[in-house]
């Protein structure tokens, strides 16, 4: 693929077939940067994994970076004032399940009460492919939901390897400083070394990489669980 004049400038600032420290890492996709707009700066950690293994869950990163997030908690209608009290966005049944099956889908995170998931389990096409299907795994769906509010609103956010095995998630904006982006990315890592399957191999990682959305991918010299 055809680069432009900028991503070429940008690459020739290091040595980017070099490995680096996380934190080392973080300082070169801060200084190789071009866009004009703050880009996102995400981690993208390549596991080993077999068909039946999977690593998915959620955690809290050190550093906030993303803007006021718009919960949609699906509750009986005797729960629709204690999440809007918990700081839901909105809340309901009925009324909104039909409004996402008419396409609306102004809203970043969806909870929902175990009672409701009968329902809700039918907008698995629509929620299931945007990534915002409630899960027990993520903490989403959940009979506290103060709590679960409180989390999503200090900046839980998931993670899980796709098919390939690769985890991609946001760590930060290239506005950060470095040392923040870092301590988002140890926590990530640490994390995953947490969540290693108990039969995966040795060479359980592959290859970590940090890139912000428009910059090239810098390699980071990070094992986990080794």
């Amino acid at each position: 693929m055809k680069r432009g004049k900028k991503y070429q400038e940008a690459i020739k600032k290091h040595d980017l077939q070099k490995s680096y420290d996380v934190l080392q890492a973080c300082e070169i996709v801060k200084d190789i940067k071009f866009a004009k707009f703050d880009e996102t700066v995400e981690l993208h950690v390549n596991l080993k994994l077999t068909k039946s293994q999977f690593v998915r869950d959620t955690l809290v990163l050190p550093h906030q970076f993303k803007g006021e997030k718009r919960v949609l908690v699906f509750c009986k209608e005797d729960r629709v004032k204690e999440a809007l009290d918990s700081g839901a966005t909105f809340a309901g049944s009925d009324e909104y399940i039909e409004k996402i099956r008419g396409g609306w889908l102004d809203f970043d995170i969806a909870v929902a009460t175990p009672d409701m998931m009968k329902d809700v389990g039918r907008l698995g096409m629509v929620l299931g492919r945007r990534g915002l299907m409630p899960n027990p795994k993520t903490g989403t769906v959940t009979n506290d939901i103060a709590a679960a509010i409180d989390e999503l609103k200090k900046g839980r956010v998931e993670y899980r390897a796709d098919k390939s095995g690769v985890v991609h998630i946001a760590i930060g904006k290239v506005s950060m400083d470095a040392d923040k982006i870092a301590d988002n990315a140890q926590a990530l890592m640490s994390e995953l070394s947490r969540k290693k399957p108990a039969d995966a191999k040795a060479d359980y990682v592959q290859s970590v990489s940090v890139s912000s959305t428009m910059g090239p991918g810098v390699w980071v010299n990070y094992a986990v669980g080794e």
